[in-house]
């Protein structure tokens, strides 16, 4: 047998071998193509991804000096829980002073009251002495004429008119005087009252302040703050971290943005869980710039020689509450974005105008309810006996300057600050 005849098959297999290999790839990169127009061209993808969050800096709203800490780094603590106590000696020497002052107005106010029935009283006996005077200028008018009675009598009798008319005179304008201030207003409405009642408010909320609760639950961060410290309004002690109010802010380049909308479901997974625990979140919104128009030092492309660098563009996602329940993220953690653009409709930046309220706390509003208590129960302490029901009703009909329940709650209030 000669060489060309065993180089032939040999030849033959490796063509066929060949000719596999090439429709083994031509098979692939075809498949590869249709998942790529069906599937992976409505994703888009990024591993430029990271946890954010609310940092809630506690900060004081007056000046003192740190006596107590009630949480450390990495506590979780509960809305309202004491985190700094400062002390209030001086604040506690302001608030019995403005509580005093308030008593004493009140008692002031309530002799005008009296004053006013009082000067009422005074006018009606004075136009009594003047009707009489009158009368008797009268009588001895009649009589003068017939000579039974000396000009020198009739005229003291009318000197005695004319004083009786002038003491009436000044009965009634010290009673108008008196009326000036307080016609129109009742004790609690008194200008004299609701200034000292401002002072007593002012006086409690800067004496709450010395304590400084946690506005929103969460994990403590970044405690600054050391026993003894002399703290000035502002200066921030400590941050509490909310972590069941995360998001994730995804980074994604200028051209991946082309087909993304808000409200596209979106899918993530962190580093720190791996690839087996999947987060579903939709997209939130954009950012109004890129990452480095808005950094510290931003690029000066007008100057020096110029390279072009794809930017990148902030995307919030917002996450599912019971997955970040199940599964806790903390801020800055690394995560992987991958968007469904398939749905493709409304506008690229739609403005989205938001009448609610996203952030709040509740935790400071109840210190204007124990302050009006305080006020409340100040005034009742200080009013005559039989005006005590007149006085709660009015506080009632004034809404929230004096509560309802001004009796109970005022005392209860006075008890312990």
């Amino acid at each position: 047998m000669s060489t060309d005849n065993l180089k032939a098959p040999a030849i033959s297999r490796r063509w066929r071998l060949l000719a596999g290999v090439a429709g083994g790839v031509l098979a692939v990169a075809l498949a590869y193509g249709l998942y790529w127009a069906q599937v992976l061209r409505y994703h888009q993808t990024t591993d430029d991804a990271y946890v954010s969050g609310n940092v809630v800096e506690i900060t004081p709203q007056i000046s003192g000096t740190v006596v107590a800490i009630g949480a450390d780094d990495t506590q979780f603590v509960k809305a309202g829980q004491p985190l700094v106590r400062l002390d209030h000696a001086d604040a506690q020497v302001a608030l019995d002073e403005a509580e005093a002052q308030l008593a004493r107005t009140v008692r002031e106010v309530r002799n005008q009251f009296a004053t006013s029935a009082q000067l009422e009283a005074a006018v009606e006996a004075k136009e009594t002495e003047l009707a009489r005077a009158q009368n008797d200028l009268e009588r001895r008018a009649r009589l003068g004429s017939s000579g039974a009675v000396s000009g020198e009598e009739l005229q003291h009798a009318r000197d005695a008119v004319k004083a009786a008319q002038a003491d009436l005179n000044a009965a009634r304008q010290q009673l108008a005087a008196n009326r000036a201030r307080i016609d129109g207003t009742t004790l609690e409405d008194h200008p004299e009252v609701r200034a000292a009642a401002a002072a007593v408010r002012n006086a409690y909320l800067t004496w709450k302040r010395t304590e400084l609760p946690a506005p929103v639950s969460g994990y403590i961060a970044r405690r600054n703050v050391q026993l003894g410290q002399r703290v000035a309004p502002g200066t921030p002690l400590m941050a509490v971290v909310p972590l069941d109010e995360v998001w994730v802010d995804a980074n994604f380049k200028e051209p991946q943005l082309a087909r993304m909308r808000v409200g596209q479901p979106v899918t993530l997974s962190a580093d720190l869980y791996g690839n087996h625990v999947v987060f579903h979140g939709k997209v939130a919104g954009f950012g109004a710039g890129t990452g480095s128009a808005f950094s510290l030092l931003p690029a000066q492309n007008a100057t020096g020689n110029w390279i072009k660098i794809v930017q990148r563009v902030p995307v919030r996602v917002a996450l599912d509450p019971r997955e970040i329940a199940a599964h806790p993220l903390q801020i800055g953690l690394s995560m992987r974005a991958d968007v469904d653009v398939r749905d493709g409709r409304g506008a690229r930046l739609p403005q989205l105008a938001s009448t609610a309220t996203p952030w709040s706390t509740e935790v400071f509003g109840s210190s204007d309810a124990q302050a009006d208590a305080r006020v409340a129960a100040i005034i009742s302490a200080n009013e005559p006996q039989g005006a005590h029901a007149a006085a709660t009703r009015s506080a009632s009909a004034r809404g929230p300057g004096l509560l309802a329940n001004a009796a109970a709650a005022g005392h209860r209030a006075l008890k312990a600050p």
